[in-house]
């Protein structure tokens, strides 16, 4: 496992619905998403950073996907979708996949900022394209395989100070 160098060129992509779960079923928390982000680029240089969200009629989720944009994250949002019976799917799988191997080309790492399974094809698509991929996760709730896949894997758990917003005025992100 190779370690950063500061000339790697860095591209971030945060599925941000993964996270939020993770960091609320486990911990009753909110993420520190600009923790998150000064961690997985280090003392690399950003080429991009993208939080994917999916916008569910929340009258607060606007400064939350505000306060993603100051921190430095292009937010890029979607509809949740309601079925018929009440089923609700958000998820850019497919977008955040598209958006990395699109990116691969101009970056050296392609940082993954979610535990989801889902995933794997993606990282075993880079790998097989000589791309460094990197992983940061929940590692409770991250797929093993993608853990495994990784070329580096960052467990939030073993952090939580860092990665949590613990209290009112020490998050950049949400309000409790």
């Amino acid at each position: 496992m190779s370690t950063q160098h500061s000339d790697q060129r860095v591209g971030v992509l945060v599925d941000v619905s993964n996270l939020y779960h993770s960091a609320r079923v486990m911990y009753n928390k909110k993420v520190n998403f600009k923790a998150v982000l000064k961690e997985a680029v280090g003392d690399r240089k950003l080429v991009r950073a993208i939080a994917y969200v999916i916008k569910a009629e929340n009258p607060e989720e606007q400064k939350f996907f505000d306060a993603l944009d100051q921190i430095g994250f292009e937010v890029k949002s979607k509809e949740l979708q309601v079925f018929y019976g009440g089923h609700k799917k958000g998820d850019w799988d497919v977008g955040i996949s598209m958006d990395a191997i699109r990116l691969a080309p101009k970056i050296d790492v392609v940082v993954i900022v979610s535990g989801d399974g889902d995933f794997i094809p993606l990282l075993e698509h880079l790998r097989s394209l000589g791309q460094r991929v990197e992983v940061m996760a929940f590692g409770r709730s991250a797929s093993g395989k993608l853990r495994e896949l990784a070329d580096n894997f960052v467990d939030l758990d073993s952090s939580i100070r860092k990665f949590l917003i613990t209290g009112r005025g020490d998050g950049p992100v949400q309000k409790n």
